[in-house]
């Protein structure tokens, strides 16, 4: 077995949802799902079949985004993984409505921070072991860090 990390290339600031499914019905369900939770957003999703012709199949309402979520996805190219991109929302505002369509398994990471992917090939296939999600921690949050941090989920409208 071989383990390697894939980066995920996106520009900076952009959210991302990375998870594991089990059927290729999983792209439509996706894309439904989004567009019933958030309809605004704009987004790409792509999707690795693992068996059969063993495509990356994609959707969503945005060109751009669906062409990063296919090179990324095929970058990965781990069976049944999926990766969503997406403006005009957060991860926040569709991640339980992704974890409950029925053919999701797994979320391995929700960010905008940078991301490698560890993948271990087998030589049969390839899987995600796990992922790397932004920088190591610096310290202990003060006071002033705490009340930073509850000024930017207010202005954010995630508090009252």
């Amino acid at each position: 077995m071989e383990l390697t990390t894939v980066p995920i290339d996106k520009p900076t600031d952009l959210n991302f949802i990375l998870g594991q499914s089990h059927f290729i019905k999983t792209i439509e369900d996706l894309h439904e799902a989004i567009v019933q939770t958030v309809p605004q957003m704009k987004f790409g999703i792509a999707f690795c079949e693992s068996s059969g012709p063993a495509l990356v199949r994609r959707s969503g309402n945005d060109a751009e985004l669906i062409e990063l979520a296919q090179k990324n996805a095929l970058a990965l190219s781990c069976g049944h993984c999926f990766i969503v991109f997406m403006t005009g929302g957060f991860p926040i505002n569709i991640l339980n409505t992704i974890k409950a369509v029925p053919e999701v398994c797994a979320i391995y990471c929700a960010t905008a921070n940078p991301v490698e992917v560890i993948v271990a090939d087998t030589g049969n296939g390839r899987g995600i072991l796990g992922v790397v999600d932004g920088a190591t921690s610096k310290g202990i949050e003060t006071e002033a860090d705490v009340e930073a941090r509850k000024k930017m989920l207010r202005q954010f409208g995630y508090k009252l």
